[in-house]
């Protein structure tokens, strides 16, 4: 939590959303609207990992493209295409561990265990 703003977080507000639309609203509509609600309830998950997860995994990330000697992630595609990154293992992780943070926000359940 980050001053000025106090309880609920950002991320708590968003969790109360989903479960209100999962435990009250989803089990009373049918077709397109549970549908919906279900994209809903799916995409404030997202959003809620995102506010947990994110500037970690932004940090990790930009400290492992330094390390490859890019500043993002256009730069990194740009020194692939060209072949002036080496295709080692670093690369490898590097990449690895960028699929997984996208994963870890998107859809958790995709992961399998290290």
């Amino acid at each position: 939590m980050s001053a000025p703003h106090d309880v609920p977080t950002a991320a708590q507000l968003v969790a109360a959303v989903r479960d209100f639309l999962q435990t009250d609203v989803l089990p009373a509509v049918e077709g397109r609207t549970k549908y919906h609600t279900r994209v809903a309830i799916n995409v404030l998950g997202m959003v809620e990992r995102e506010i947990e997860l994110g500037p970690e995994q932004a940090g990790r990330h930009a400290a492992q493209l330094a390390e490859l000697g890019v500043a993002d992630d256009a730069e990194l595609a740009a020194a692939i295409r060209e072949g002036h990154l080496p295709t080692d293992d670093a690369l490898l992780t590097v990449l690895e561990q960028a699929v997984r943070a996208k994963l870890e926000v998107a859809n958790p359940a995709y992961l399998t265990p290290d």
